[in-house]
């Protein structure tokens, strides 16, 4: 087995494992065929206006799910996962363009809030992985055991607000940069998001780890994605004295 699916399903162990949405430029019967192969199911398709076909599929045995993550580490597509619906040992913020106009542009309001994201996390204790995403950021953090979604979703909340409240002060629109939070047990099943490890499906842009204000090249985006695993997964009690610092903040 490709060493780099065992690091993916060890960073991402909690998420549910018998379903992805895949997202890929290939349709037509005889793909679909090859998708649902071994009693694999299709829960729906859909054709976007950026004309990416996105399938979610259901029932997925363990070693076909080897098998999609290889095709999301060659490049043919990509593999999105789910959040378990009770608790998970990782939490994301997804950072996007809200600028209308370019929804597509890396605007210096992004900079400055995944800056002070990073920077806020890491004084708590929680040091993020940091990947790019077309126009924004995910910035992932790691725990060695499941936290209850609301918890998670609660600490999230008001790292959002610090974040935002430090954009306010620095001068900027906080308006242009959107948050998403995930686990969010309000869209638990319906929203996924992507592994690290692939290529864009649409810009074909590599997932790559940014860092000290510097994007990683693939090889190195690797190793640091490996790395990270190993020596920057916090524990419960390393992410409860933190959320209990961040609300004092607030009172």
């Amino acid at each position: 087995m490709d060493p780099r699916i065992t690091l993916l399903k060890k960073f991402y162990s909690t998420m549910q494992k018998d379903k992805i949405k895949l997202e890929s430029n290939c349709y037509g019967f005889e793909f679909l065929n090859t998708l649902l192969s071994h009693d694999i199911k299709l829960e729906y398709g859909e054709l976007t206006s950026s004309l990416i076909h996105k399938y979610k599929l259901v029932n997925i045995p363990e070693y076909r799910m080897d098998t999609l993550l290889q095709g999301h580490i060659n490049k043919y597509y990509n593999v999105c996962l789910y959040f378990d619906e009770m608790a998970n040992n990782i939490f994301c913020f997804n950072l996007d363009n809200n600028f209308k106009e370019n929804n597509t542009a890396l605007i210096p309001e992004m900079q400055y809030a995944v800056t002070k994201l990073t920077k806020h996390l890491t004084e708590l204790g929680i040091e993020p992985l940091v990947i790019v995403s077309g126009r924004g950021y995910h910035v992932w953090c790691r725990l060695y055991e499941p936290i209850d979604n609301k918890q998670l979703h609660n600490f999230m909340l008001q790292m959002v607000a610090k974040t935002l409240e430090a954009l306010h002060i620095k001068g900027y629109n906080y308006n242009r940069v959107k948050f998403n939070m995930y686990p969010n047990n309000e869209i638990i099943n319906t929203v996924s998001l992507r592994f690290f490890g692939s290529e864009h499906v649409k810009n074909k842009i590599f997932s790559y780890v940014y860092v000290n204000s510097s994007v990683l090249g693939e090889e190195d985006s690797w190793k640091f994605f490996a790395d990270y695993l190993k020596n920057k997964t916090i524990s419960k009690e390393q992410f409860m004295q933190a959320a209990d610092k961040l609300a004092r903040y607030f009172k």
